[in-house]
């Protein structure tokens, strides 16, 4: 592994790490995630390209979100990204398939993309509804009650869901604290805060479904077979909205299967065959 970064178009550095040789793709991560988390699937994929994985701005070694965040700067921090790397293909997580999504529309270079999950919001699919409360506790610097309540709303890990907040408490305060990053990696407590910019995209890119008729590029949309249901208004809408699209589903995987704690090599050889 090696690393490097490249310069947004606000001046914001983009620290990346990159992984085998061969053609360029470019892997973007989700929420409450860094570059390290997707890490064994760039690890997968480096025997038949070169795998980069960005931190998003507002982690690690890349500079903060700005006065200015919203889509445009995810945007632009992608777009040198491909320009600095020559990829063009990209593959997206959750947040990061909205961002992946987003930049295919206004750049014309992308050829393939694929996008696992994305909470794009139809008709108020995707739930917000724990947010305001999560603010608060951010604000507040409550980063355990935080995360919680991110937990707890995402409903992305039916553990989470099923065991009552006031047993989750303590088991996440002692596992924050125990944690202990290596090199790069950045600690779940400094993640946590960065939920709120990904809330603001959601919001942002609401019922946005029809701008994707436009996008040139092959998309793969994927799916975790044990994910919530709130994920499938979005991958259908998005199914009847591109010009260019396949489907395929992980029945065994959920939302957090390209990660490193789900099932990156499954979806490592989905991703070669597309990107191929």
């Amino acid at each position: 592994m090696e690393t490097g970064s490249v310069v947004s178009a606000d001046g914001t550095e983009i620290s990346y790490r990159r992984f085998g040789q061969g053609p360029a793709v470019v892997l973007v991560h989700g929420s409450m995630l860094a570059a390290q988390d997707l890490t064994e699937l760039a690890e997968a994929l480096a025997g038949d390209c070169t795998a980069y994985v960005p931190d998003r701005r507002g982690r690690g070694r890349s500079g903060p979100h700005g006065p200015r965040f919203g889509i445009d700067r995810e945007v632009e921090d992608l777009q040198a990204l491909l320009k600095g790397t020559g990829a063009s293909r990209v593959f997206g997580l959750s947040s990061g398939a909205l961002i992946a999504l987003r930049t295919a529309l206004r750049t014309p270079a992308v050829e393939r993309i694929a996008l696992y999950e994305p909470p794009l919001s139809v008709d108020g699919s995707v739930p917000v509804g724990w947010a305001p409360r999560y603010h608060r506790e951010i604000a507040a610097g409550r980063t355990v009650s935080a995360l919680v309540t991110a937990l707890k709303g995402l409903r992305v890990d039916p553990v989470f869901a099923k065991v009552p907040r006031f047993a989750l408490m303590p088991l996440l305060k002692l596992a924050l604290r125990l944690q202990r990053p290596k090199g790069d990696d950045v600690p779940l407590a400094e993640l946590v805060p960065t939920m709120a910019a990904d809330l603001m995209l959601v919001a942002e890119l609401a019922d946005t479904t029809n701008d994707y008729a436009a996008v040139e590029a092959g998309v793969l949309l994927l799916a975790g077979g044990r994910s919530p249901a709130y994920f499938g208004p979005a991958l259908d809408a998005l199914t009847g909205a591109l010009p260019r699209s396949s489907r395929q589903t992980f029945d065994k995987l959920d939302h957090s299967g390209p990660t490193n704690d789900g099932g990156p090599a499954q979806v490592a050889r989905t991703l070669r065959e597309f990107f191929a």
